[in-house]
């Protein structure tokens, strides 16, 4: 069914209502899964997508995606489970052997053989026609393929194995197996496909023709054209890593944020007795080292009161304004320091788990979180900056649209290079702070705008 390339007609996040009916029929369909199982493979609160698509010969089918991965499929009111769920739960159907030089043939739309069967010790086992079931490979017992029988167990005996034994639905490495990146058109400039086969017909780039009604083709590609052929896939950054790790069902770790501090030029002196130049990146406990270094090295604690310190020309430059040069001529050690931060330019240093440290100048931006008016006078919820924390926009909006039973829309934000924002209707900075502070566990000075929270109502 999914040999060939298919036609999406809808992705959408599913609804409280619907994931509740989909625990149900799956355990209705699969009865030796238990309540924990079930609520495993279809949860409760993470990401689950219902995707609407044609498959090559037009059959209308219903994929059930949670985390990226595809968990079910739908066909005629008939629920399958693909070869993702079977890697989790080998023994959810009757599994039947074969050979692994079968599978190139059942990737491409072949069905399975009785032939091409490996009769194990213990026999075959029992099923009826017309039985869901999954093929595996001779010394592997991960499935590879999900069919229906053809015939019963004792017809294929009776048959001598020879004859087709089972229509398959669903292999391993089909089209319904998603690999690399993906790509929404809708998150584009163009926002439909169309619009953005009509801009590449322009630019001789393909030839497109509607060989049946409604449906638009590719039937030529000019491989050599300049712009397919400068075309370079960059390279993710750590923090886009990071997203797409997150977009893919993974949990999700906040990173280790920490202030840092830069020298500047109008300081290079104070600090390069102790090895620093201009631009030298030092953390706090760093910078107060070298102001204490330099003080005792010098001779600068006062003598009659340790807790003062007497302000050199280097000092003076570093940490007076001009008013305060010729009046202020020693410093309390706490002060003297917290000038010293005040003066550096600041920076910090973002640690995502399992990655190298990233070092950025200035300060970090917070989770900008607004309400703002549209339409209607209706109120929105406009979330920005969660890259910078390592999370994904599209990821968030999906988890927001279930839990605030809310539409949510995620678009470029005004201002920002390459910077996402999430718009949901309604005031749900409640929720937002809830999933930010709670389940993400992120600190609230990193985040701002929770104050405008809706007030809970006064109890009658």
């Amino acid at each position: 069914m999914f040999a060939k390339a298919f036609r999406v007609k809808s992705n959408t996040a599913i609804k409280g209502s619907d994931r509740r009916k989909l625990r149900a029929d799956v355990a209705a369909v699969f009865p030796t899964l238990g309540t924990d199982q079930v609520s495993e493979l279809v949860p409760g609160k993470e990401e689950l997508n219902i995707v609407k698509l044609y498959a090559h010969r037009g059959d209308a089918v219903t994929v059930y995606v949670s985390g990226g991965n595809p968990i079910l499929f739908e066909l005629e009111k008939n629920l399958y489970p693909t070869v993702y769920t079977l890697w989790s739960y080998p023994d959810l159907l009757p599994t039947f052997t074969t050979w692994p030089l079968v599978l190139e043939k059942l990737v491409g739309g072949a069905d399975l053989m009785l032939p091409g069967l490996v009769v194990p010790p213990a026999g075959l086992p029992q099923v009826q026609k017309g039985d869901l079931c999954a093929v595996a490979l001779v010394g592997n017992r991960a499935p590879v393929a999900v069919g229906v029988a053809a015939m019963s167990t004792a017809e294929m005996l009776a048959s001598g194995l020879k004859g087709r034994g089972f229509c398959v639905l669903h292999s391993y490495q089909d089209h319904l197996c998603p690999e690399g990146r993906q790509l929404d058109i809708k998150k584009s400039s163009y926002k439909k496909l169309s619009k953005f086969l009509q801009h590449m017909q322009q630019e001789q780039i393909v030839q497109v023709q509607e060989l049946s009604k409604g449906v638009e083709s590719i039937v030529a590609v000019d491989w050599k054209h300049p712009r397919i052929t400068s075309f370079v896939i960059p390279e993710p950054s750590p923090t886009s890593q990071t997203i797409q790790e997150g977009s893919r069902g993974q949990p999700y770790h906040p990173p280790d944020i920490k202030p840092l501090y830069c020298v500047p030029a109008s300081m290079t002196l104070l600090f390069q007795e102790s090895g620093h130049k201009k631009g030298s990146v030092l953390e706090g406990s760093e910078v107060r080292t070298v102001v204490v270094n330099y003080a005792k090295e010098n001779e600068l604690v006062d003598a009659d009161n340790k807790n003062l310190v007497k302000l050199d020309p280097i000092l003076c430059d570093c940490v007076l304004e001009k008013g305060e040069q010729h009046t202020v001529m020693k410093l309390p050690w706490e002060s003297l320091l917290s000038r010293c931060l005040e003066k550096l330019q600041p920076a910090y240093q973002v640690t995502f788990p399992g990655q190298e440290p990233i070092v950025k100048k200035g300060r970090i931006c917070p989770i900008d979180i607004t309400l703002a008016q549209r339409a209607s006078n209706k109120k929105v919820t406009v979330v920005r900056n969660l890259e910078a924390y390592g999370l994904d926009p599209r990821s968030v909006a999906a988890t927001l649209q279930q839990r605030c039973q809310a539409s949510t829309t995620v678009s470029p934000a005004p201002g920002l290079k390459d910077s996402l924002q999430v718009q949901i209707q309604g005031n749900q900075i409640h929720h937002l702070g809830q999933l930010l502070l709670e389940e993400y566990r992120l600190p609230r000075k990193h985040i701002q705008g929770l104050e405008k929270a809706p007030k809970p109502g006064k109890k009658k």
